[in-house]
């Protein structure tokens, strides 16, 4: 730590802020289309329980919103302090990607997001809804832009170079659909889907261990079983799919996630399980591994070559020994998550969902697996793009702004100390409020006229109110 230099002060810095901030958009998304669903549910059967629910999880959303807005306005700083070469070089593409975030996406979440938390007597059911479902469209669209600026800068195309060594836009519909793209935003929202799910089972959970008989912790947990065993094989699949198309433009990504130092041109690429990289000898120890595994799911035969990290020059190779782990933790999770919405599917096949103690246990410390599994996907996806900020194109070291190294520590160490007491009191609020269980009906104040208490008619003199004098 000491002996980092600037650049790798900056880099740590933007993994620090960045990772406090996915965080929060990955529940809001999730949370976003959550809350429209219980609006929908209420509207259409009229059932008070999707009521509870929505006036308990809107609550937590607005608390989680605005943290991932105030984390997301510190991130486009920090591209002008310590990345100002990366903005002045990528702005001509970027730029526009991100204005077009905050005009439409963000917008409509703004927009709407009041009408949502306190406009329910004031228009209406029906419009109510229609305010819910626009903040969760406003929250898709956000993610849509994002992973477009993400994607671009893994798979960059639609671009040219202009004298100043800027990247201009040629080709608008390229940029913004890159090769990439698709697979990362499918990917990206199921994410925060399971990681909502995850969160809402959780608490469910939690209360259900209380009270068995809460309506509320009852709908909220089976919803959240349902979400996970839907889901997470959609996740698997799509995870699948987006790890063919980075073996087709990052195939040195995928030798550091699979641990392939030695390229295997002849085919049948094991699957290592287990094992301890060491990029400095180049090797991989200790290897648990399944014959032919690797190629299959890569490539989906048996028999297909894979190269390793050797077949790439050294000073262009990820470091394995981070993304071969949180490669592994995330998948690892993803498939924890299909497992619990199994067991929570069959307990209720069965008729046992309401006495499975251990499942409701299970589901808590699963809790928060799906902030864990963002983090690592995202540390898998970033670390293994190094060292490029921009694919093949723009080194993370060409990147960075020429700051001395005493400014970078300075702003690191401000960025720690503020994120830990500005999001660490966010997020001990969210827990003390999912601690407590869903109330009932939680009516909205009344605005209007109120009648002073002097002017209440009384009782007529000599006459009781039920007629006895």
């Amino acid at each position: 730590m000491f002996d980092a230099t600037a650049l790798e002060l900056a880099r740590i810095q933007f993994a620090f802020t960045v990772s406090f901030h996915i965080i929060f958009p990955a529940f809001s998304i999730g949370l976003a289309s959550y809350l429209a669903v219980l609006n929908g549910l209420h509207l259409v059967t009229g059932r008070e329980v999707y009521l509870r629910l929505f006036d308990y999880w809107k609550i937590i959303f607005a608390v989680a919103f605005g943290m991932g807005v105030v984390s997301g306005i510190t991130m486009s700083y920090q591209f002008g302090t310590n990345w100002s070469v990366f903005s002045d070089k990528t702005g001509p593409v970027l730029g526009p990607l991100m204005g077009y975030e905050v005009l439409s996406a963000f917008f409509l979440e703004a927009g709407f997001l009041g009408v949502m938390l306190f406009g329910r007597s004031k228009v209406g059911p029906k419009l109510h809804f229609l305010a819910t479902f626009m903040v969760a469209i406003g929250t898709l669209g956000s993610a849509f832009w994002i992973l477009s600026v993400n994607s671009w800068m893994q798979t960059p195309q639609g671009h040219g170079v202009n004298e100043a060594g800027q990247f201009i836009p040629l080709d608008w519909w390229a940029i913004v659909f890159n090769p990439s793209f698709p697979y990362r935003l499918v990917h990206m929202v199921l994410a925060a889907y399971l990681t909502t799910a995850l969160v809402v089972a959780g608490v469910g959970g939690w209360h259900l261990l209380r009270d068995r008989a809460d309506p509320a912790a009852r709908r909220m947990f089976v919803m959240a079983m349902g979400m996970l065993v839907v889901v997470a094989p959609l996740q698997i699949l799509a995870g699948d799919q987006h790890g063919l198309n980075t073996l087709t433009h990052q195939p040195a990504k995928v030798a550091a996630m699979e641990g392939h130092y030695d390229g295997h041109p002849e085919g049948g690429a094991p699957l290592i399980l287990f094992g301890i990289p060491d990029d400095d000898a180049a090797e991989i120890r200790n290897v648990i591994e399944i014959p032919n595994l690797s190629s299959l799911i890569l490539t989906h035969d048996l028999t297909s070559p894979l190269p390793g990290l050797k077949d790439f020059p050294e000073d262009q190779r990820p470091p394995a020994e981070i993304v071969f782990w949180s490669f592994r933790v995330m998948v690892g999770l993803g498939f924890a998550m299909l497992g619990l919405g199994i067991w929570g599917v069959v307990a209720w096949a069965r008729g046992r969902i309401w006495q499975a103690p251990w499942l409701w246990r299970a589901s808590m410390a699963m809790g928060p697996a799906g902030f864990v599994a963002v983090l690592a996907g995202w540390i898998t996806t970033e670390v293994g793009r190094q060292p490029w900020t921009v694919y093949g194109e723009l080194l993370t070291a060409d990147s960075v702004s020429p700051l001395r190294l005493e400014a970078v520590s300075a702003s690191l160490t401000a960025f720690v100390l503020v994120y830990f007491a500005v999001f660490g009191a966010g997020t001990f609020y969210i827990l003390r409020l999912m601690s407590k269980p869903p109330e009932g009906g939680n009516p909205e104040p009344d605005m209007g006229p109120t009648r002073a208490e002097g002017i209440t008619p009384g009782t007529v003199r000599g006459r009781h109110p039920q007629g006895e004098t």
